[in-house]
């Protein structure tokens, strides 16, 4: 039996994450996914939102599936130009923001220069500023020194820079010899690897599926609703492929794919959450269950959006989500297993 390599997934996924991709500034990454899809002859269209679907034609064309994972990941908009010259900036997606405290970023104008910058305190100097330790780390006191000669903000616009001007941070990715990759954003990236390097082996090795299957790239589920629209009414099964979330209380790790019963929007489908863990044991596949209290995905999306469908949830395992993140190659391996042999069951269509 042969499993998409985890190495090449790897690799993909260190592509992916050094693309930048802020919810509401996605074309450069879709295109790149769009681009590994033509190049496998795997038939694609975007959405109007600017996400990207592509299909596996099945066996059975009158029941579909849809598989979804999303290339939008957190970031910043130039809220203010200060005074000084540094940008106070608004959060795009949920992340706190001593999480980004001193990170280096990139600020993108409406023309398309590029600019860098780092992501600091107001109050960083210990010798100038008594509280620098104390200070809350928020909105008000969270800015960015931009790596430009200015002095005020009139320096500032002149480079082209603007309020709403997409900010994104550095994702520092790496792949260490121990096998983690450690970088931001690998919510959701890694599961976008995963279902690419699905695709390409299920083109390569002229796997026909049992039915007629989506894969919906969503570009906007870092603020809701990515997920939640162009779901053929054909569609029985819908299974999301976001981050398990590791933490104090949770069975989520760094080296199993976690399969999801229940979060912030309430229990996944119990039937769909039975047959994939049923499938991990069949085939060997390292599982955990596990409960996301401050969580939601596309296909919660998909459900409070009136869509009659059975959904579910898996992923990847991922330390310290929503800040530098990591995972393990062994969690990146689980999830693609449980997939391939997902890809390839029967649906219960009574």
């Amino acid at each position: 039996m042969t499993y998409p390599d985890v190495n090449e997934t790897m690799q993909l996924l260190k592509e992916l994450v050094s693309i930048p991709s802020p919810s509401g500034k996605t074309a450069e990454v879709i295109t790149f996914v769009e681009n590994y899809l033509t190049n496998l002859g795997v038939e694609t269209k975007r959405n109007r939102k600017g996400g990207l679907i592509a299909t596996l034609p099945g066996i059975n064309s009158e029941n579909h599936r849809m598989l979804t994972a999303h290339v939008d990941t957190l970031g910043a908009i130039v809220k203010e130009i200060k005074p000084s010259g540094r940008l106070a900036i608004d959060q795009i997606g949920g992340f706190t923001y001593h999480s980004i405290e001193g990170e280096y970023c990139q600020i993108q104008t409406i023309t398309g220069k590029v600019y860098t910058g780092t992501i600091l305190m107001h109050q960083t100097s210990v010798h100038v500023y008594k509280d620098a330790g104390k200070a809350e780390r928020n909105q008000k006191n969270i800015e960015v020194r931009i790596d430009e000669v200015v002095h005020n903000a009139d320096d500032v616009r002149n480079l082209g820079i603007n309020v709403g001007d997409f900010i994104s941070f550095d994702p520092r990715v790496e792949i260490t010899e121990s096998g983690f990759i450690k970088s931001r954003h690998l919510d959701d990236k890694a599961s976008v690897a995963i279902l690419l390097q699905l695709i390409k082996l299920m083109k390569s090795e002229n796997i026909i599926l049992p039915y007629t299957t989506h894969f919906l790239i969503s570009n906007n589920e870092e603020i809701g609703y990515g997920g939640n629209s162009n779901i053929t009414p054909e569609t029985i099964e819908y299974l999301a492929v976001d981050m398990g979330a590791i933490g104090d209380g949770q069975q989520t790790d760094e080296y199993t794919v976690s399969i999801c019963v229940k979060d912030s929007s309430g229990p996944y489908h119990y039937e769909l959450r039975k047959k994939l863990t049923q499938i991990a044991e069949e085939n060997g596949v390292k599982y955990k269950l596990d409960i996301y209290p401050h969580y939601g995905s596309d296909a919660s999306a998909a459900i409070r959006a009136g869509h009659d469908i059975v959904h579910g949830l898996i992923g990847p395992g991922i330390d310290s989500s929503h800040a530098y993140e990591r995972t393990h190659q062994s969690s990146i391996e689980n999830t693609s297993k449980l997939l391939y042999h997902y890809l390839q069951s029967e649906m219960n269509l009574k």
